[in-house]
């Protein structure tokens, strides 16, 4: 959020975090509310996993909400995402030496009025998206909002804004038993019980699409009402597998966007008694990866048109070609942001559409960087992504490590014809392995900080010591019968 002059009076008034355009923009979404005779509100944050948490307000105490902004517990940041805190919270500084953090105090939820938006299957209920702010008026370290935010103006900075388009795929199941019962509820809770609602394997045919089309015309109404309307929706290769993608947009919006759609694909079809995941290999027979590609170009802030573009029949241009060798030169370090869970390193396998090893080329799908389109249209589709990732952690990465690649005129190599036969650097094959390069990076530590990489890092390994700690299936098929 842009700051102001620091006054009195409010929290947001007390810490100068709004300008006075801002301030105009929440006095038009409260007479919106109350136009729309709204009678709750959620406010919501993207936690470090990407995940929305938050609280719903009465329209009543919507004014307050805005000017004050609603509390939340310090403990929501120190969770992994199975809902398990990290971190020894109610120790001096919270286990983060931080005096904030100690205890399992408050932080705040201050909402960005430009997110708000009404949601049409919950009725009379608003939405809108927060970041978060210490009682002392400081921004949390750990918000990856702010971060993304951070990164794209330093983007901006240097003559640049990142556009990016959103391309994902996603499982839609049929519920039939949600597991509800107490000895289910679990930590976390055992999963539900699915079917299909497709077989797999006839990629892209219309009739196989006519068996998602009700559901996904649900879906698609919604999205439209809420100003976010799917560009294309098609069915994928694996049973019950689809994907998404939206236009292009610039900035945070494009994040934003990601956080929005993932969590009203899941609200929209648990009503209508399905359940949507957006897990990249779901461990059900027959089932594919999904995974998410996203598309990147970089706008000249002064003449608004795309660097990317050749000025010839080239496939990118010089500044191109440097954001391509910063992407592929950060690539081992960066899949913690781009695929954060133990799960998305199983879609990393040869000859699937999914990349393997470091590696970039025009138009061929088998690698980690496929620059496509031409004239006005060039971009580079990034395929390295899983759809569970933290939207703006994944969007800052690009952007920083691209903005490096620029600044150093790296090389990204000459394009690669044999993407799964290439001698390339492998990508991380695990999470472990991701973890470790992420804690030698150099560049995410100068530009995220270190103590957010070193917070990400705590974070990753008490999820992979759950893991690691935990007796799988595969163990206990390999070993309990012949030792």
């Amino acid at each position: 959020m842009a700051s102001v002059s620091k006054g009195h009076g409010t929290f947001v008034e007390k810490y100068g975090l709004r300008s006075g355009d801002q301030q105009r923009l929440v006095d038009e979404v409260i007479a919106r509310i109350e136009k729309e005779d709204l009678q709750s509100i959620r406010f919501v944050f993207a936690d470090q996993h990407g995940i929305l948490r938050g609280k719903t307000i009465m329209a009543a105490g919507v004014k307050s909400a805005f000017t004050d902004g609603i509390s939340m517990t310090t403990t929501l940041l120190a969770k992994d995402t199975s809902h398990h805190t990290a971190y020894p919270v109610f120790s001096a500084g919270g286990g983060f030496e931080m005096a904030e953090m100690t205890g399992g105090g408050d932080f705040l939820m201050i909402a960005d009025p430009t997110t708000f938006r009404i949601l049409p299957w919950a009725e009379k209920t608003g939405w809108v998206q927060c970041d978060i702010y210490f009682g002392n008026g400081s921004p949390v370290p750990f918000c990856t909002r702010n971060l993304c935010r951070n990164a794209l103006g330093n983007m901006r900075d240097n003559g640049f804004d990142l556009m990016a388009g959103l391309e994902v795929e996603f499982h839609l199941l049929v519920l039939e038993n949600p597991h509800l019962q107490p000895e289910h509820s679990t930590h976390p809770a055992t999963a539900p019980e699915v079917s299909l609602l497709t077989h797999g394997f006839n990629y892209l045919t219309e009739i196989r699409y006519d068996q998602l089309e009700p559901i996904l015309e649900i879906i698609r109404v919604d999205l439209d009402e809420l100003g976010l309307p799917p560009r294309s929706m098609e069915l994928e290769f694996g049973p019950s597998q689809c994907e998404m993608t939206f236009a292009p947009t610039t900035g945070l919006a494009t994040a934003d966007n990601m956080v929005l759609f993932r969590s009203a694909v899941k609200q929209i079809a648990r009503r209508q008694g399905l359940h949507a995941t957006f897990m990249c290999r779901p461990g059900l027979p027959n089932l594919f990866s999904s995974g998410w590609h996203l598309h990147q170009s970089l706008i000249d802030t002064k003449t608004a048109s795309n660097v990317f573009t050749p000025a010839d029949d080239g496939i990118l241009s010089e500044t191109g070609f440097h954001y391509v060798g910063g992407i592929l030169e950060h690539a081992r370090a960066a899949s913690v942001f781009t695929t954060p869970t133990i799960n998305g390193y199983k879609r990393y396998r040869p000859n699937s559409l999914a990349p393997d090893r470091v590696t970039w080329a025009k138009d061929n799908r088998g690698v980690m960087v496929r620059a496509v389109g031409g004239g006005p249209a060039t971009r580079i589709e990034n395929r390295i992504g899983e759809p569970a990732a933290n939207p703006y952690l994944y969007l800052a990465s690009q952007a920083v490590a691209g903005l490096d690649g620029i600044t150093r005129k790296t090389d990204p190599g000459s394009p690669t014809e044999a993407p799964y036969r290439a001698e390339a650097t492998p990508l991380p094959a695990s999470l472990m392995e991701a973890v470790a390069a992420l804690r030698e990076s150099d560049l995410f530590r100068e530009q995220f900080g270190a103590t957010f990489v070193d917070y990400l890092i705590t974070l990753k390994e008490f999820e992979i010591s759950r893991f690691l700690s935990s007796v799988t299936d595969w163990e206990h098929r390999e070993y309990f019968e012949i030792f």
